[in-house]
């Protein structure tokens, strides 16, 4: 088994197995966390966007084990794990922490339907945080690098024609001892950073597909021309294929295209409905791919139409358009954290019930902070009409305020553009993703200029923040600076429109709601409903003449509070919402008067 240059530099940490103490994860759990188990684990669709009749779920109990991380795989497991949750997190049914000198196992059986014959066998990971191997029937079938973008290895070499199918996963996890994309995971979690995710954190699921098939697609929507651009990416031979594209409005057909595999194909729009917050309009979309006039494989999405832009107000002040009209954008920072999952929500009611919460609460964005999400929290987004300002996960070191950008050794640059890539391709279709923030307050930030022109160059149709707070670079759409409490704006530009990427951070611990009965942290804590409502609201009274003066969004911190940190507008187990709701709606809604 190969062991890496960064691999060999953790085992020196020598850390043994913990596990985490019950004063933290026992105490609290949201509402959900009773109902989940490994027969109901996450059996959603995991792929909104490109969904196929058959599929085979594999969440649920897997075997599981941890070894030091030179070790081949054991000849005996240790016990059960529930598959999507992080062996760190409670729901897992394990509660262990995996240190880089250790390395996680897990092992399924399966049955493959026979009405599966003759196709090509996929397995497909939602995200298995970091490094991974997978073997099949005890050959090795793939590896993948990368904690948060969705993977795929074909099993059909490897499959026997009869009986049990065995699948086994080698995991590898430095947290913050290597330079890899964590976010806010640390070993050793305190304030700001929290319990780290080890292993598989979202769907495993198997899906058959023909010899030539549909691997993925990405769109274009152009409002202005009434046109929709189609890319399409077959796998397989295409010679003879074509792909055809129907539009659907409430179940009617809008309108139809087809063309040769490989060719972009332009669909019409007449009259689009356009999607925005306040009317999250998606159209059905249907790929089929065909040869000889007999269907090969066919995909079902959805698609919104809608732009976003940077453009001048009626007083020639930087604003962002969206559908060419100037929107202040106003949201939470949104950390993804649960008490019961950690990385990975109890169940997918959850993921939806914070973006009703925000929407509710008057909020019309959420900035993504230094994590993804499945596919189906954008999918929420898009369906329920949620701007999202997306974030990349942060690793490797950082640079102060005013210092010049690190130095990334080659490996770690090279791992920071694969896994950048893989998050703008991975969810370049969802509506509701406006805003690409490549970094966060200098946390790994390095080439900073060429890596905004990348994205920029990559994808067009969104805009760029080159770093949210800290170090501005001068490069990309907006001007980002964190003001807490705030709230406060970067002058204005004559290139970019200027926001606050965050501010606020006001305090209230809950107690029966904390992640430790003592010692919680915020930016300013107060000690009752009424007293936190009454500070939220002068300082969004501070924030509206902000918004007149040429600020074109802001970005309160945050949606929840995250293990010892209170500054959520929830409670970290979401039973309470820490002010008065009615109060905090009204005082959020001045923020979109003209």
């Amino acid at each position: 088994m190969r062991v890496n240059i960064m691999k060999l530099a953790c085992l020196a940490l020598g850390a043994v197995l913990l596990t985490v103490p019950a004063t933290a994860q026992e105490r609290i759990s949201t509402r959900w966390a009773d109902g989940v188990n490994a027969s109901n684990a996450h059996q959603e669709y995991p792929r909104p966007q490109m969904v196929r009749e058959q599929w085979l779920n594999l969440n649920g109990e897997w075997d599981y084990a941890i070894t030091n991380s030179t070790n081949n795989e054991p000849a005996r497991f240790s016990g059960k794990i529930i598959v999507p949750f992080p062996i760190e997190s409670k729901l897992s049914g394990v509660t262990k922490r995996v240190y880089a000198s250790q390395r996680l196992w897990y092992k399924k059986t399966f049955d493959i339907p026979s009405s599966w014959k003759g196709q090509r066998v996929l397995l497909h990971f939602g995200a298995v945080d970091w490094e991974t191997t997978i073997w099949c029937n005890g050959q090795k079938a793939g590896e993948h690098r990368g904690g948060y973008d969705p993977f795929t290895i074909e099993l059909t070499p490897f499959l026997t024609t009869q009986g049990k199918q065995e699948i086994v996963l080698s995991v590898w996890d430095p947290t913050d001892s290597g330079f890899q994309a964590r976010g806010k995971q640390v070993n050793n979690p305190n304030g700001i950073w929290y319990t780290p995710t080890t292993g598989i954190w979202r769907t495993a699921w198997l899906e058959p597909v023909p010899e030539t098939s549909i691997e993925s697609y990405r769109l274009i929507p152009d409002i202005d021309k009434g046109m929709l651009y189609i890319d399409v990416n077959v796998r397989g031979g295409s010679d003879g294929v074509t792909v055809s594209a129907v539009a659907k409005d409430g179940g009617r057909k809008k309108s139809e295209v087809s063309g040769k595999a490989g060719k972009k194909l332009a669909l019409k729009v007449d009259n689009a409905k356009l999607w925005s917050p306040d009317s999250p309009f998606l159209y059905d979309l249907e790929l089929t791919l065909k040869q000889k006039g007999k269907a090969l494989d066919t995909v079902e999405g959805y698609f919104g139409m809608r732009k976003i832009a940077v453009g001048r107000d009626d007083k020639g002040v930087n604003r962002l358009m969206l559908n060419n009209e100037p929107l202040f954008q106003f949201g939470p920072l949104d950390q993804g954290f649960w008490p019961d999952g950690l990385y990975a929500a109890p169940c997918d009611e959850a993921l939806k019930y914070d973006i009703e919460v925000t929407k509710r609460l008057g909020f019309n964005m959420a900035r993504k902070h230094v994590k993804v999400e499945p596919d189906r929290w954008y999918y929420w987004c898009d369906k329920l009409g949620l701007l999202v300002w997306q974030d990349m996960p942060s690793g490797d070191g950082y640079v102060a305020p005013d210092a010049p950008d690190i130095k990334r050794l080659a490996q770690s640059a090279e791992q920071y553009n694969t896994e950048l890539k893989a998050l703008i391709d991975n969810y370049w279709n969802h509506p509701s993703i406006v805003t690409w923030v490549p970094f966060n307050e200098g946390w790994g930030q390095f080439d900073t200029e060429r890596i905004t022109a990348f994205i920029k160059a990559y994808d067009p149709t969104r805009l760029v923040i080159n770093t949210s707070g800290w170090s501005d670079r001068g490069v990309g759409d907006i001007h980002d600076i964190h003001s807490y409490p705030g709230p406060d704006m970067p002058a204005l530009s004559d290139s970019r429109a200027v926001v606050l990427g965050e501010f606020g951070g006001l305090g209230l611990p809950i107690s029966g709601h904390t992640w430790q009965d003592e010692k919680n942290w915020g930016y300013r804590n107060y000690t009752d409903t009424v007293e936190l409502t009454k500070n939220y609201t002068a300082l969004i009274d501070k924030l509206v003449p902000l918004k007149d003066k040429g600020l074109a969004a802001a970005v309160y911190t945050q949606t929840s509070d995250v293990e010892v940190e209170v500054n959520g507008l929830m409670t970290y187990d979401r039973k309470m919402i820490k002010m008065d709701e009615a109060s905090l709606k009204a005082t959020n809604m001045r923020l979109y008067e003209k």
